[in-house]
């Protein structure tokens, strides 16, 4: 399993007015842990596009947000070994991700969880210094990292 390829993604970080993060608890992970969106980039599909795509999928944010930064390094997380082979096809055994950093600037009456195939089934802003705790541990070092861009970017 090992020698399978990562999936390629992009990531998510949004940020609101007062610089707290964008988190939702998954629908299929009952466990009080949660995450930024992210996804697969679908075939013929551009980073771009895949960002736009999935924020509108996991969020429902379509308007009153700006993309401030493409991360320069890409980052990945290998699966756990009991998801190896069971989700993605079991093709990948992990990510490698292009992350944005996102401001934005709507209401929250307008963040929208009930969309079809929805991954989120609640959602909330956390400080920065949350984000690592409130991970599955299997990506907990992908968001060290992640935290790290943040904090540079907000300071």
């Amino acid at each position: 399993m090992t020698d399978l390829p990562y999936r390629k993604g992009v990531g998510i970080i949004i940020l609101n007015q007062h610089n707290k993060i964008f988190v939702g608890k998954r629908r299929d992970y009952p466990t009080n842990k949660w995450q930024m969106p992210q996804g697969g980039i679908d075939e013929g599909e551009n980073e771009d596009d895949a960002l736009i795509r999935e924020l509108h999928e996991e969020t429902g944010i379509q308007k009153d947000f700006e993309i401030c930064k493409k991360l320069d390094k890409q980052y990945s997380y290998l699966l756990p070994k009991e998801l190896l082979g069971k989700i993605w096809g079991g093709k990948y055994k992990g990510q490698i991700q292009t992350w944005f950093i996102l401001r934005y600037n709507g209401n929250d009456n307008q963040i929208n969880l009930d969309l079809k195939n929805g991954e989120f089934v609640e959602w909330k802003w956390l400080e920065v210094e949350e984000l690592v705790k409130k991970i599955v541990d299997f990506k907990k070092n992908l968001y060290a990292q992640l935290s790290k861009e943040i904090i540079q970017f907000i300071n």
